[in-house]
Parts: C-alpha cells; structure tokens; sequence
C-alpha cells in the first residue's frame, strides 16, 4: 500500500471521480498533507451536487473546465478521452496520470483478478466472485459492475479478494497494475473512435498482463484470435497461463468435451458439469463460465465448488435478460451488447429460433457491414432505430433480409410486436452504443423492459 500527499487531481466527477475524490479526502481528514482538487469539462445537475458534497468536505471543484493547476497526481476516470482539452491540459502539468483502477490496485491489499476483453467481462466477473463466494473465499466483484474500485480496496483487507472488471480505457492508463489473475475473453474492434485504432485498443487491453509475476496466473480464451496471441507471449514471463476452449482440449485450463465443462491442470482432470446445467445461454457464455472456472482454480477453488457455483449463478441484468412474453413471443433484453461482435454472440443463444433483432444507437466507429451479414443469414427481421439508423440501413445494403426502420427504442419494440408471432424471439442487442437516445446501457434496458411489461399488461 502506498501513502500520498500533495496535490491529487481527479478528472471526471462520474462515480468512478467521486470514489477517488472521496477516498483522497479521506486520507487528508486521517492527517495525510493532501490537497484535492476536481475538475469536470461537463456541467449538469447530477455534477453540481456531487461538487457541492466534495466541497464541503474541502476539495476545490471545478466544472466546465479546460485547465487545471499544478498537481503531483492525476486520476482520470475513465470517460475522458485522451485528446480532450482537459486530458491535454492535465499531461502538461507533468504530473503522472494514472486510471482510478491503478489507484485502487496501489491502495490495496486484496487479491485481484482483472478481466477484460471486448465482450463477457461483467457476467464473467461477475461468475467469478459468486464462485469464489461459494468455495469460501470473501470475494467482491468490483469496478464497472460492482462499488468504485478504490472504494472496496480501502475497505477490503488482505483475506478478501477483488474480481474486477477493467475496460481498455481504464488499462491505457495503468503503470503499476497487478492482478494475482488476469483473464482475457477476447478482443474485436470496438471503442476504436476512443483509442484511434484496434491496435492501439489490443494493446490497451493486454496491459492487464503487463506486471504479472511467477506464481501470479493469466486466463485467455484461445478460441478467439484476437487474445489467443498472448497466451504464448504471457508464458515467457513465468507465470501460469491457463487455455480456455470451447473445441480443443487443454492440459492446463479449461474446456468443453462431450457437452462437459473440464478442468485440467497438467494431468489433472476434472469433469466440472454439463452445459445444459450452466443457467446463461449462448455459446460466448459457455467460454465466459470456462474462464470463470479457470480463474476461480487459480485462485485455489476447489472443483465441487466451482460446479456448484456455475449452477447456482443468476443471469445478470442487460445480458440476454429474459424480458416477457407478448402474444407468444419472447422478449430479451441484451442492452450491453453495445459492439458488432456481441450482437453476434448473443443470436447463438437462438439458433433454432425466428429472431426478430432490434439495432441502432450510437455507432463507436465500427465497421457494421459484417455484423449485417451475418444478421441477414441468421434473422427473420431487423428493426433499425437511433442515430446509426441510416448507417446501419446501408450496411444491410443489398441483403436478403426484411429490414424495417424507425426513429427510437419505443418505435422499435412496437414495430417488433406487429412483426412477432408467437414462439418468436424479440432480442434488442443494439451493437451501438446508447447516447443518442439514453445516459447509458442500463436506462435503454430497463426502458426496453418497461415498453415489454406494458404491452403485456395492454394484452
């Protein structure tokens, strides 16, 4: 754990800000010789608030700002870009500029194990914590799905363990970031408006293993091209890699044969459970709960305990979510799938089915002609609605699909209804991001789950 002092500025006052600013404050009021200071480009209700709470316990706020003082430490959250003026104006200061997650790791105590990858990262986080809970150990899942990560590292102790997920903006700003297991799921283009290029975005996401020491343990699905890479470069730094596969057996890892989840570990084996027993759906979660599995042996879980705790996991919220059934159709909402290759993830869990595919939002600079291709071959319709609307439109170009488009999320589920008959699927999986129309992914869902219960109450 390390002490500071001088003068912390944290860019960004979203929950991720807060938590950091909260924490430095807390430390100054235990005697620590800090000054904090805040600063946010954006001014709304919500940031005036929190500027109000921070201020009255001593940090200097500053919203709609552009420049910021001198300081020795910089944490920035994770929805500021870096070639925004205010990122700009904190690099020239000359001060470090790290992500909240690396303060969090520095503070802490705990065990970590940091997941990323383009999609799974939040059930398989969250997979992994209620697994360890059930094999005894007191793990909390944390970060982007859980409490602020410097939250629950100054509350978590040397017993406890954090399973958090970490996304590329969060790991292009770590220096010193360890995890005693680190699990890549895999990596596809996304996010590319934000890092410039994929292979700006990879690398951002292989810096989860960039401190990995002997004895430590990296995951990675080597199903997937863009993480199965790594698995031998990881190896060259003598730590423990464990091989996820859905098709090849590994002899350190975790696999599928025979419909059975395996876990092997250099002439070990270990028939875990069968797929139909692993209660999320979906080829990609079949991978996600062999990470889990793999992450969770790492750790020292034992294999009765990683069984059990797969086939107890609930299914999380905006993750192909069972959402109601009208008039014989089934409704899912899978909001989170905010790229191309999620969207395509997620229709594997339909396969015998008539899908009915609700996209649109906001495009993150991602080519959708692909993800066109294969929605036209593997769905009955495609409702387009939002900003990538028309881009979207123009991808299907010339595919034999029925494509039907609207202005919003609201048009587009009532569109859906009058196409759906009974025994169809409705899976809102947007491959967009949700600005154009919603704060985030959570409040499209819900409002995706909310036009569902009121058509079903309609009759």
């Amino acid at each position: 754990m390390e002490r500071w002092s001088g003068t912390i500025l944290v860019l960004g006052l979203g929950t991720s800000g807060q938590a950091a600013a909260e924490w430095a404050l807390g430390e100054a009021a235990a005697g620590a010789d800090i000054r904090v200071v805040v600063a946010d480009s954006a001014r709304d209700e919500v940031l005036e608030e929190r500027a109000r709470t921070l201020r009255a316990r001593g940090a200097e706020v500053r919203l709609g700002a552009v420049d910021v003082p001198p300081a020795d430490l910089v944490v920035a959250s994770p929805g500021v870009r870096p070639a925004s003026r205010l990122m700009e104006a904190a690099r020239s200061t000359g001060a470090p500029v790290i992500s909240e997650i690396e303060l969090a790791n520095r503070i802490s105590s705990a065990a970590w194990v940091a997941v990323t990858g383009t999609n799974g990262k939040t059930t398989t986080t969250a997979l992994i914590a209620h697994v360890l809970r059930e094999a005894g150990f007191p793990a909390e899942p944390v970060g982007n799905y859980g409490p602020p990560a410097v939250r629950a590292a100054a509350e978590t102790g040397p017993a406890g363990v954090l399973v958090a997920e970490v996304s590329s903006f969060q790991l292009a700003l770590v220096e010193r970031f360890h995890a005693r297991v680190a699990v890549l799921l895999n990596i596809t283009p996304d996010h590319i408006d934000y890092h410039g290029s994929l292979e700006a975005y990879a690398g951002a996401k292989a810096r989860v293993f960039a401190n990995l020491e002997r004895g430590d343990a990296a995951v990675i699905d080597v199903d997937d091209a863009g993480s199965a890479p790594y698995a031998e470069v990881v190896e060259g730094t003598g730590a423990d890699v464990y091989r996820v596969s859905r098709s090849v057996p590994q002899e350190r890892g975790a696999y599928l044969e025979a419909g059975r989840l395996m876990l092997a570990d250099r002439g070990w084996i270990h028939g875990l459970l069968h797929v139909d027993d692993v209660p999320i759906k979906g080829h990609h979660n079949v991978s996600n709960a062999l990470a889990a599995a793999a992450a969770a042996h790492a750790i020292g879980a034992d294999p009765d305990s990683i069984s059990r705790g797969l086939a107890s996991f609930v299914p999380i919220e905006h993750r192909l979510e069972p959402a109601g059934i009208v008039d014989g159709a089934e409704y899912y909402n899978d909001s989170k799938a905010t790229n191309p290759d999620a969207v395509v993830k997620a229709l594997t869990a339909f396969e015998d089915r008539p899908v009915i595919l609700l996209l649109g939002g906001r495009n993150k600079g991602v080519d959708m002609r692909p993800l066109a291709q294969i929605a036209a071959a593997e769905c009955c319709d495609v409702v387009l609605f939002g900003e990538a609307a028309s881009e979207l439109e123009a991808a299907f170009d010339g595919l034999d699909v029925r494509l039907t488009r609207v202005s919003d999320l609201a048009d587009a589920v009532a569109s859906a209804r009058a196409i759906a008959g009974p025994g169809d699927v409705v899976l809102l999986s947007p491959g967009c991001a949700s600005f154009d129309e919603f704060d985030d992914y959570t409040e499209r869902g819900r409002r995706f789950k909310e036009l569902v219960a009121t058509m079903g109450e309609a009759g």
